[in-house]
């Protein structure tokens, strides 16, 4: 996992570009029903929530919208209407892709996933296919902006506060660990006055691939935008790193 991240980054950009459009909120708040549903509606007791709850307002998600799903999923019963789902497959040039689901029609969302890989180029796989590629990690940015840290003293610290691994690009740092241990690592780090700019469970690939070639890698970026523009996607998670060749041009 170790290592400078081009296309890490840039869809750390991309995010939070995203962020200031209308439909991060409808996904947001799908999220939020289905983790209050299955853990209760108190974040400090529902680590899950939580995470969503920081997620929703980092996205400037009004809190009233945050507060109102919260209650459908703990009061009305609307969390059983969607269905946690992970399909997986493969983009051009064989780059593994897999993407989460939260959807209310399972039938609509197989076909609309079937249409958007095939219309890009990629293969819908069989469950299994590329999931032995990845492993369920928590990850916590931290923006190196004002912190007055070199790379070897954060190491340290985010080892000692229980990391595993550590990322790091122009802007930020990547700290990862056992998902069970986010909360601990996320607690100790903003402890030390660490600003903690996201905390989620993502799907990190074991290893990846890297593409230079300026083509192949517009056709996954494309394929990739277009997962994560449909309503019932929350999460799209590939195995490839941009060449640093062409990373700019993206």
């Amino acid at each position: 996992m170790s290592g400078h991240s081009k296309w890490a980054n840039i869809k750390h950009k991309k995010a939070k570009a995203d962020s200031q459009k209308g439909q991060i909120f409808t996904k947001i708040g799908r999220e939020l029903i289905v983790a209050a549903k299955v853990g209760g509606p108190d974040p400090a007791n529902n680590f899950r929530l939580k995470l969503i709850v920081d997620k929703a307002k980092a996205a400037n998600m009004p809190n009233e919208n945050i507060q109102r799903a919260i209650q459908k999923g703990a009061g009305s019963g609307e969390g059983d209407s969607y269905e946690e789902l992970r399909y997986e497959g493969y983009a051009p040039g064989g780059v593994a892709v897999m993407v989460n689901i939260l959807t209310d029609n399972r039938n609509r969302t197989a076909g609309e996933m079937r249409h958007i890989f095939s219309k890009h180029g990629g293969n819908l796989g069989e469950t299994g296919c590329v999931s032995w590629m990845f492993k369920e990690k928590g990850q916590l940015t931290v923006p190196r902006e004002d912190l007055k840290l070199n790379e070897d003293d954060f190491m340290l610290l985010a080892l000692e506060a229980g990391a595993e691994d550590l990322d790091t690009d122009e802007e930020s740092f990547q700290v990862y660990t056992e998902p069970e241990n986010t909360e601990a690592v996320r607690q100790a780090l903003l402890d030390q006055g660490l600003p903690i700019e996201e905390a989620a469970i993502n799907l990190i690939p074991e290893s990846t691939i890297e593409i230079d070639d300026v083509n192949q890698a517009g056709k996954i970026i494309r394929l990739i935008d277009a997962l994560e523009e449909n309503d019932d996607v929350q999460g799209v998670y590939t195995n490839f790193e941009l060449a640093e060749s062409i990373a700019e041009q993206f």
